[in-house]
């Protein structure tokens, strides 16, 4: 395997930009870095799952990113969050013969159909048994044995039973994500050997950690590129949109109106009285008509009238003449004062 300037470059930035990779078959190639700063990403576009942006990687003899699919049939992935997760209400076995029963569906020979279905059944069983042993997961000690549900199990034992689902297929490259997570120290050391094991049987082992462990071959460090990975990138696009909010109107509008003190009395805050020419304090309509610098604007002479409909009966309805616009409006604000 190998890999230069390799890059992916996602909607809110580059994930991470200008990794190295080189590695021989049968190592174990750790993918260090703190969390977001694309660890992810690098490992399936190794794999073939994911398409780079920039740079170039040749694994297996086989070009990225112009080849993906050829990677992807010698590749598996073993325990990827959100990409290959276990059904905790499937039992061990029932993983086990389904990830079987797939890989002989889309990875087995169409000859292989043509045996009896003994033969079969005796073949799906070695691999089974193999991929178990190279894991490093008996189901006899499980509490239920085979029949044990994923919900059941410990988070190392759900990590071998990932493990030996991907090498069911006999890949040559293995991808295992957050290897070293919410484990203890011996549970960590054990899944280490597991994976140096694996390594050591010819397959290379591509897997993300937060402690690099001594096991590992290879060490690739991302968020140190260029560009600052996952973890700079989704920062800065997340706070230039906060920016942008930050500059934008406030539309809720309650606290930083004016007029506080006629919201307290149940007068409409100043300002909202003239939009809608609805029933406004006059706290409310003295502000509307202060702002906009005119009755006509903000209809205080008819809105006001109208207001006028909660008070006495005599003022309710007024008509204006246009001659007499002042002395209307202030009649109606003295009857609204009344009201």
């Amino acid at each position: 395997m190998r890999a230069e300037g390799f890059g992916v470059k996602g909607p809110r930035g580059w994930a991470f930009r200008g990794v190295d990779v080189a590695a021989g078959p049968g190592s174990l190639v750790a993918l260090a870095g703190p969390s977001g700063s694309g660890r992810t990403c690098l490992l399936l576009a190794l794999t073939g799952r994911m398409k780079t942006r920039e740079g170039h990687a040749e694994v297996g003899g086989v070009r990225l990113p112009r080849k993906m699919a050829a990677v992807r049939r010698f590749s598996a992935l073993a325990h990827v969050p959100g990409v290959s997760d276990l059904d905790p209400a499937f039992t061990v076995a029932e993983h086990l013969r389904e990830a079987a029963l797939l890989r002989r569906r889309f990875a087995g020979s169409p000859l292989a159909l043509l045996r009896s279905r003994s033969t079969r059944t005796a073949e799906n069983r070695r691999r089974v048994d193999a991929a178990l042993e190279a894991a490093g997961l008996d189901p006899l000690t499980l509490p239920k044995g085979e029949r044990t549900a994923v919900r059941d199990l410990e988070r190392l034992e759900a990590l071998r039973l990932t493990v030996a689902m991907a090498l069911l297929g006999e890949p040559r490259l293995l991808a295992v994500d957050d290897t070293d997570l919410k484990l203890g120290d011996a549970e960590a050391a054990a899944a280490w050997s597991m994976l140096r094991s694996v390594a050591d049987g010819g397959v290379t082992v591509l897997a993300v950690c937060n402690e690099v462990p001594a096991e590992a071959d290879v060490v690739v460090r991302t968020g140190d590129a260029p560009g600052g990975g996952t973890a700079a990138g989704s920062a800065g696009a997340d706070g230039a949109r906060g920016a942008d909010r930050a500059g934008e109107p406030d539309r809720g509008g309650g606290s930083d109106r004016p007029g506080g003190a006629g919201d307290a009395d149940g007068a409409a805050p100043a300002g909202d009285g003239g939009d809608t020419g609805g029933k406004a304090g006059p706290g409310g309509t003295a502000g509307s008509t202060a702002d906009t610098g005119s009755t006509a604007d903000t209809g205080s002479a008819g809105g006001a009238a109208d207001t006028g409909d909660t008070g006495s009966a005599g003022g309710a309805r007024r008509d204006v003449n246009h001659e007499d616009d002042e002395e209307g409006a202030a009649d109606a604000f003295a009857e609204t004062g009344r009201a």
